[in-house]
């Protein structure tokens, strides 16, 4: 979490539509201009997360490249593109991250988060799903420093950075208690 100053209410200072300096916050999301009267809404962005296991029931976790938290666990995923559905995002995630491609992907759980990146506050929807493929990952690229390949019993969530990455691995692990046969 922030100190605050990354909240967009301190960033955003001129009206998008017409310029003016009167553009006034009415609460942590919602903007209106008192010159042209355009309003303007800070909605959550959507990001996707992919869980992959290999055959020996071990989970797939990557070591972020970058900042925010370079060098922190992580699952692959991102962003989720204007114009793009969630699972295009995810194969594309995948496919950057990973060098590989989705069989087929499983919805699991969605959580929030907050991603400060160039000390702004983005609000954030992270959807999680179950992926399955034919080629299992050995080299990472893109923003993915190291693959991480880990038995479910051994991962400790609060290695993760992200609120939303701990619940949602915290709800996938749960899953696979409740499903062991």
């Amino acid at each position: 979490m922030t100190d605050g100053s990354s909240e967009p209410v301190n960033f955003i200072k001129f009206c998008p539509h017409c310029g003016s300096q009167r553009f006034e916050a009415r609460s942590a999301r919602e903007f209106l201009c008192g010159a042209c009267g355009f309003n303007f809404f800070i909605n959550s962005a959507t990001a996707v997360v992919a869980i992959i296991r290999d055959s020996s029931g071990r989970i797939l976790l990557t070591r972020r490249d970058r900042d925010p938290w370079a060098g922190h666990l992580d699952l692959p995923g991102g962003f989720v593109d204007p114009g793009e559905s969630a699972e295009q995002a995810l194969r594309r995630e995948v496919r950057e991250e990973l060098n590989i491609e989705i069989r087929s992907a499983r919805y699991i759980a969605s959580a929030p988060n907050e991603y400060v990146f160039s000390n702004f506050k983005v609000r954030t929807t992270d959807l999680a799903f179950e992926c399955q493929v034919d080629t299992i990952p050995t080299t990472a690229s893109d923003d993915v420093r190291q693959l991480v390949w880990t038995l479910p019993q051994d991962i400790d969530i609060n290695l993760f950075p992200f609120p939303s990455i701990r619940q949602l691995t915290e709800t996938y692990l749960k899953l696979l208690r409740c499903e062991k046969p």
